[in-house]
């Protein structure tokens, strides 16, 4: 197997190693500074159109990488809707985390020390912190709310949103005045723009998808050509040649019959920034990566980014691609 230098560990010197480390923390992603750059296809365009003309959510599925969650950001960018309202799904998440939480065990307390003295009662709002839902319906303009990667979330979740995503309204039980609801989004004539991501690891419940417009992000090569020049800046040191003789050779992996887990946009990036900062910590390591990227029968540089199963990692070592 072929070295590529890293300084970080070849050589004790600290001065390097911290550099190396905040060349490493540089390579953050940032949605919002990338929603200029990102390029949707025209059936991505088509979609988002759909979805906005209907004022449906907009049911977004795909490969990692494709561009699913920068796709909210992107309308948001374009439209001026100022800051994405972001909610990540969890294993745990439940519909209410993205309406609103109230703490009851504080309110109870506050309550009880209030009882018998002249200090009011104390306000429940106080103790209410707002979900993503609450403050995209209580905007006086449209916003952006992106619930990205649904499917990770419990069975229920979608279904208990089904009224809330409908209407775009939901009552607050804990502040109800006598007979009068309190209401989020009931007197605001102003919808949220809701996108949602599904990496698809489970069927949505068919109630959930019929009130969503849908769309899949196909991978094909002009989709990688569009995300590889949107992040080019990401990997300017390894210059054209590099990245189409990375491409292809990504292409060709993904085309091999036999891999469990085949590589996906996300993973095509973070490759080519591994070999962009590789690149940069060692005058000679380029031409390596440029020699070993244009030889077929050579092994890829860095296969375990690519790479995510032992099986594949030996099927590809034993096969050297070969059909």
């Amino acid at each position: 197997m072929e070295q590529y230098p890293f300084d970080l560990l070849d050589h004790a010197d600290a001065s390097n190693g911290a550099e190396l480390l905040g060349r490493r923390n540089g390579q953050q992603r940032d949605l919002q500074q990338d929603a200029p750059r990102f390029r949707p296809g025209v059936l991505l365009k088509t979609a988002i159109h759909t979805a906005l003309a209907v004022g449906e959510p907009l049911l977004l599925t795909g490969e990692a990488g494709t561009g699913k969650t920068q796709a909210a950001y992107y309308v948001a960018h374009q439209l001026g809707l100022g800051k994405v309202l972001h909610f990540q799904v969890k294993s745990g998440s439940t519909a209410q985390d993205l309406l609103y939480h109230f703490d009851h065990v504080g309110y109870f307390r506050e309550a009880n020390l209030s009882k018998g003295t002249n200090t009011p009662p104390p306000n429940k709002m106080d103790f209410i912190t707002k979900g993503e839902l609450w403050w995209a319906l209580e905007s006086d303009k449209p916003r952006v709310l992106l619930i990205d990667e649904i499917d990770k979330a419990p069975r229920d979740f979608p279904n208990d949103l089904l009224h809330e995503l409908d209407q775009m309204k939901f009552k607050v039980p804990e502040l109800k005045l006598g007979d009068k609801e309190f209401v989020v989004g009931e007197n605001n004539p102003v919808r949220p723009l809701v996108f949602i991501t599904s990496n698809s690891e489970r069927r949505l419940p068919e109630a959930f998808l019929r009130r969503c417009t849908f769309h899949h992000i196909a991978f094909d090569a002009a989709l990688l050509e569009e995300v590889k020049d949107a992040h080019r800046k990401d990997f300017e040191i390894l210059g054209d040649d590099l990245l189409n003789m990375a491409m292809r050779r990504f292409l060709r992996l993904r085309e091999h019959h036999h891999l469990r887990k085949v590589p996906a946009t996300g993973e095509f990036l973070v490759w080519l920034r591994v070999m962009a900062l590789a690149a940069g910590t060692d005058a000679t390591t380029l031409q390596l990566l440029l020699a070993q990227l244009d030889d077929d029968d050579r092994e890829l540089p860095y296969l375990g980014v690519l790479l995510k199963d032992r099986h594949d990692l030996e099927t590809v070592a034993e096969n050297r691609f070969d059909e």
